[in-house]
């Protein structure tokens, strides 16, 4: 989907660590698993984070595989923010290879770069950190969808 459509257009937290940040509250389940953030970088590229907390993690203790992948396909739509435009889109693939444990209390980043757009199909790649330390890395492919 679209930043404007489906789920309302996203929301700049005004409070708390991640003001300034945008979020998308409309979204039930993203909200339930995060609510994960997104912000431009001087740069140009997109960040995205959240703070990892005990309801993210494993019987282990460290966060569960199923969040990181969660939050990665978060970020595949912020880091191809700009080549999809207004444009709703779907992930039709989505991969990932974990590096390493992500603790409680972490920052939780992702940043990444689209690979091939320009068409109805986006290749993105990208990395997860808890703290600065690489936790997934990740790829996934978007697929534009027809006007209705």
């Amino acid at each position: 989907m679209s930043e404007n459509e489906g789920y309302g257009a996203p929301t700049i937290a005004s409070e708390g660590e991640f003001a300034g940040w945008s979020y998308w509250p409309g979204d039930p389940y993203e909200h339930r698993s995060g609510p994960f953030y997104r912000r431009r970088e001087e740069g140009g590229g997109q960040v995205c984070a959240f703070r990892a907390e005990q309801r993210h993690m494993n019987a282990a203790g460290f966060m569960h595989g199923g969040c990181l992948l969660t939050f990665a396909d978060f970020a595949l739509f912020a880091i191809a923010a700009d080549e999809l435009g207004d444009d709703n889109a779907v992930t039709v693939n989505l991969s990932g290879d974990f590096l390493g444990a992500v603790a409680p209390g972490a920052l939780v980043e992702a940043r990444g770069e689209v690979t091939r757009g320009g068409g109805k199909t986006i290749f993105v790649r990208g990395i997860v950190t808890g703290d600065g330390r690489p936790a997934l890395s990740f790829t996934g492919i978007i697929r534009r969808l027809a006007a209705r």
